[in-house]
């Protein structure tokens, strides 16, 4: 396919390839809008008085200047380390009981391991930063050639040539591409999680900029915006041959995104490394402590009282002691010389002497005080994560993935979570759109249940539902699976469709299919077989689904499309030609797509596909014979879980096109600030008088085992609850589907889709619909709670269903304490239609004003903030990138493998780490009161009872490897029987009494009896 022969200029209607100046442009120049970029002018001396940051990226905590400092300050936090460190100083003195060596040597140890530890784990992030810095990328340098050089050396006003399937090195203004027009596809997965492709532009009058010859020749100036965070905005003009040219984000490719179906593009750097968009969304992850780590503070802390405690009466026992060694001018133990003493045994200076022996008692009992508790724990938690690691039971086959660890801080935390926090695409489901059903003409087509429907139907009969046998000779039928066709129906397979008595709408149904589209054909050069890559998964399924059906999108070039169509009079394959005139892109405000083409026959045909909400009311009256058929069978698909679109399509006029058509293009060129505007009622005015078609649906399957690890997770006590952008029908039916809403269970359902408030919002009464919104959403609470008082009097079970809009009104600082206390009333929660925002704010409310473990779980960019704000985060290392994983504690491949990691690992984890804490401090109070009961038998002398060396390390060797294979290894109950039996789970979650105080107390009491 000649790509340079493509010119998507003249087809894309809301893409235009010149911005509208708006009123944003008007900043440029004041504060926030002062960067100023030379573009492919190095020696003007302008742009070397400019002193922006290069292109060199560093996630490291650590650099080699700052390592030694910055790594103390974070072990002498500690409150147990800073201790030793002063007793390690003092020991030189000479009030030590020990010798200082043998304090000295196992503090460096301890804090020599740690910290290389922490050099070991910076080590690997800086890895990974010379990795990406030392990328290769083509620069137009000083020669007018383009040389190879290394991402780090990148700098602003650089042009660049990035490749197909290339990742950008900074964030680029985009001057031309391999397309004659300047298009270029971007895939955007590492920076906002989304699989489907985005159609970017450049403007035209850079668009002609192709060679080293006509790059030679041009010179420019951006005046743009600072550097910001913000992914979807961009503000800047470019000034070029006298002339200023607004920008907008359609002409930004941003760093880490990738260039797809696009052999290359020429871009100017705007901006690099730290600078770049994705960089300035990078914020450092809030620093996260168990709830066990602050309370074996607290245990410190009282260890710490009893150490002054006892060094207290110590030194007035001795002080006492000391001033009766002289009396009346006589000694009484004359064989201690107090005669030939210094101020440490004074019997003239009792008080000074007891004194001094209190600062004597803080180091000799200090042992009290496990110095290596800290790097135990770490070793201990360090061994945990590689064996969750290394879970076979938690590794994905197919997607090759095990289960990782990223943090070893928070492992016993996974034993203590309450609520569980999920997104539903891509973490419940498999964010993979297969094509399973369809209405034409009034029929339904597509035989076989949906996972929802299966749960729908058993709600309804109460029995286990099992498809039917002969669903498994359909498949035999249909040979090899395809990716993105899941449909099965012997009327319309294998080309039976020209049978059927609507055999016409039927084939104009799969034609609209192949052609309302921007998908763009590939062939594997392997397999020579063709594929897709399109704006969406949804897309994707169409054009499979309508070449399954024997109409095959095999090629697109400049103006035209190309088809492989099944002729139902020879039954053959025959090609066809589609001469593509306009494509009126989709978008969340059009919610409907549709293409003008005309035909071998030389008709023209509007085709058009779109959301129920706007498809009917654009229908002709001779277009709607089976609209009401179709609506039942859209109903009947959202109940089952699956997403709808509608088909219909229109034969144009010839002279009715051409007037739009000189209308439309006006429109589009037009430099006015209502240009969008103008070209919106435009393709309204085009987009009426359809003829329904039908409607397709496509089901985005549950993830293998989900519905039963929900089970198991509620059975132990955890609440679930799902934070998804579905509708509320369809989250409902997932719901019911993945186990989240059980038989029995009563609903609760909060919605503000009220006639009242569409009333006010329709007459623009802002204030007063906020205001209706407002009252509704605490009236529901309110009666929602009184429900709860119901249900708990007769042991139901109940669920909350709010949406994104209520929701909004729920988490007001007037309502967020009156719903939270019904939403954890709820076994399960489903918020549909929520934001990222949402989801961040949601999982704070939990977290904070609960005060117990919350675990967030997600698997693209919108869920980051939810991860970050949860005291756990588990990313799901699937199909939208990795932003996710990269924000997590956690990933795993598939939600089911929460069940194991909290249920087993978090059980286990949670219990070794709390005895091995118990047992330490035992073990150390046992050891610190040997020695005082040694001192009341030498009248408090000071001495310790047991050899320098031998003291040392009994903490720091002897007794910790039993304690850290206690921590590794100990089993209460097997793998096996946890998983079984989640009553094991709910004991720590509801009491979290393993490393409490009293435990602690409990225990010592224990050991001491046993001894």
């Amino acid at each position: 396919m000649g790509r340079r022969k493509l010119r998507f200029s003249n087809l894309y209607s809301f893409s235009c390839f010149k911005s509208p100046a708006t009123d944003d442009h008007a900043q440029i120049g004041r504060k926030g809008y002062s960067r100023v970029v030379y573009c492919n002018d190095p020696d003007n001396p302008d742009s070397l008085q400019l002193n922006y940051k290069g292109n060199y990226v560093s996630t490291t905590k650590y650099t080699a200047v700052n390592f030694i400092p910055k790594s103390l300050f974070e072990q002498f936090r500690r409150v147990a380390n800073l201790y030793f460190l002063v007793v390690a100083f003092v020991s030189f003195s000479p009030l030590a009981p020990y010798k200082a060596v043998t304090v000295l040597a196992p503090l460096l140890m301890v804090i020599g391991v740690t910290m290389v530890k922490e050099a070991v784990e910076d080590w690997r992030r800086r890895k990974q930063d010379v990795e990406a810095n030392n990328r290769k990328v083509k620069v137009f340098g000083k020669s007018h050639t383009f040389t190879e050089t290394r991402w780090k050396h990148l700098k602003v006003g650089d042009v660049v040539q990035v490749d197909k399937d290339e990742y950008f090195p900074a964030d680029l203004l985009l001057l031309s591409s391999s397309y004659e027009d300047g298009v270029c596809y971007v895939e955007t997965m590492n920076l906002d999680g989304e699989t489907n492709l985005k159609l970017k532009h450049a403007l035209e009058v850079t668009a002609y900029l192709h060679d080293e010859e006509s790059l030679k020749r041009f010179k420019a100036m951006i005046k743009c915006e600072d550097p910001n965070e913000n992914l979807y905005s961009f503000i800047g003009t470019l000034h070029y041959n006298g002339s200023q040219y607004p920008l907008s984000p359609q002409q930004i490719l941003l760093r880490d995104s990738k260039l797809k179906n696009t052999d290359y593009i020429y871009g100017v750097v705007i901006f690099t490394g730290h600078d770049t968009k994705v960089m300035q969304n990078s914020v450092d992850p809030p620093s996260k402590r168990s709830k066990i780590e602050r309370r074996m503070d607290k245990i410190i802390y009282i260890l710490f009282s009893t150490l002054i405690a006892i060094s207290g009466v110590g030194s007035v026992i001795f002080g006492i002691e000391t001033r009766r060694d002289y009396e009346d001018g006589k000694y009484r133990r004359w064989y201690l010389r107090p005669d030939h003493t210094t101020s440490l045994y004074d019997p003239q200076r009792a008080p000074l002497a007891a004194f001094l022996h209190f600062l004597t008692g803080l180091m000799l009992y200090g042992y009290l005080i496990p110095i290596s508790l800290y790097v135990s724990i770490e070793i201990v938690k360090v061994l945990q994560s590689v064996f969750i690691n290394r879970d076979q039971e938690m590794y994905d086959e197919e997607s090759d993935r095990p289960a990782r660890a990223r943090t070893s801080n928070l492992n016993e935390e996974l034993g203590q979570v309450d609520t569980v926090l999920s997104d539903k695409t891509g973490t419940l489901t498999c964010n993979s759109m297969e094509f399973v059903k369809c209405s034409i003409a009034g029929n339904a087509y597509g035989r076989g249940m949906t996972e929802v429907e299966r749960a729908l139907l058993q709600r309804k009969s109460g029995k286990p539902v099992v498809e039917a046998d002969d669903s498994c000779n359909d498949l035999n039928d249909m040979g090899k699976s395809v990716k993105g066709f899941n449909f099965r129906d012997e009327r319309l397979m294998k080309g039976c469709w020209i049978h059927e008595q609507d055999s016409d709408r039927i084939r104009m149904f799969f034609r609209a299919l192949a052609l309302c589209n921007t998908a763009v054909p590939e062939e594997d050069k392997e397999s020579h077989c063709v594929f897709y890559e399109a704006e969406s998964p949804d897309e994707a399924a169409f054009v499979v689904a309508a070449r399954e059906m024997g109409f095959e999108l095999y090629e697109r070039t400049q103006m035209t499309i190309s088809l492989h169509e099944l002729d139902p009079g020879s039954g053959r394959r025959v090609d066809r030609v589609y001469k593509l005139l306009n494509v009126l892109e989709f978008s969340s405000s059009r919610k409907r797509m549709s293409v003008v083409v005309r035909s071998m026959e030389n008709q023209l045909l509007l085709l058009s596909k779109g959301a129920d909400s706007v498809m009917f009311e654009r229908l002709s009256e001779h277009g709607r014979a089976f609209e009401a058929e179709t609506k039942e069978h859209i109903k009947r698909y959202a109940e089952a879980g699956l997403r709808t679109l509608v088909v219909a399509y229109r034969v144009l006029d010839e002279t009715e096109y051409c007037n739009w058509e000189a209308e439309f293009t006006k429109a589009k060129t037009a430099e006015t600030a209502d240009r969008d505007v103008l070209v919106d009622e435009l393709a309204d005015k085009i987009e009426n008088g359809l003829v329904l078609l039908g409607a397709t649906a496509v089901e985005d399957k549950l993830q293998k085992g989900v519905p039963e690890c929900i089970n198991k997770l509620s059975q132990a006590g955890i609440n679930i609850w799902v934070l998804t952008g579905d509708k509320m029908e369809t989250a409902i039916n997932i719901g019911y589907a993945c186990s989240l809403l059980r038989q029995g269970m009563k609903q609760i359902t909060i919605t503000l889709d009220l006639p009242d408030i569409d009333a006010l919002e329709k007459r623009g009464d802002k204030e007063g619909a906020s205001k209706a919104s407002l009252e509704s959403v605490s009236k529901q609470i309110n009666e929602g709670k009184f429900q709860m008082t119901s249900a708990k009097a007769s042991s139901t079970e109940l669920s909350l269903v709010i949406d994104g809009k209520s929701l909004g009104y729920a988490l007001d600082k007037k309502l967020e304490m009156s719903f939270l206390e019904l939403a954890l009333s709820c076994a399960s929660v489903i918020c549909c239609r929520s934001t990222p925002k949402h989801k961040a704010l949601v999982t704070r409310l939990v977290k904070t004003r609960t005060g117990k473990m919350t675990l967030a779980i997600g698997d693209g960019a919108n869920d980051v903030g939810m991860l970050q704000e949860a005291d756990i985060g588990v990313g799901i290392s699937g199909a939208e990138g990795m932003q996710a994983v990269m924000a997590s504690d956690y990933a795993i491949a598939q939600f089911r493998f929460l069940e194991r990691l909290l249920l087993v690992h978090g059980h286990w984890c949670y219990r070794r780490i709390a005895m091995m804490i118990c047992y330490f401090f035992y073990k150390n109070i046992a050891f610190g009161f040997t020695l005082f009961w040694y001192e009341a038998y030498t009248s408090f002398s000071g001495q310790p009872a047991y050899n320098d060396w031998y003291m040392s390390f009994y903490n720091v060797f002897f007794t910790s490897l039993p304690v850290i294979a206690l921590g590794v290894f100990d089993q209460d109950v097997s793998a096996r029987l946890c998983l079984k039996v989640q009553a094991i789970i709910k004991f720590p979650l509801s009491i979290n009494s393993l490393a409490s105080t009293s435990s602690l107390c409990n225990h010592c009491e224990l050991n001491a009896l046993n001894t």
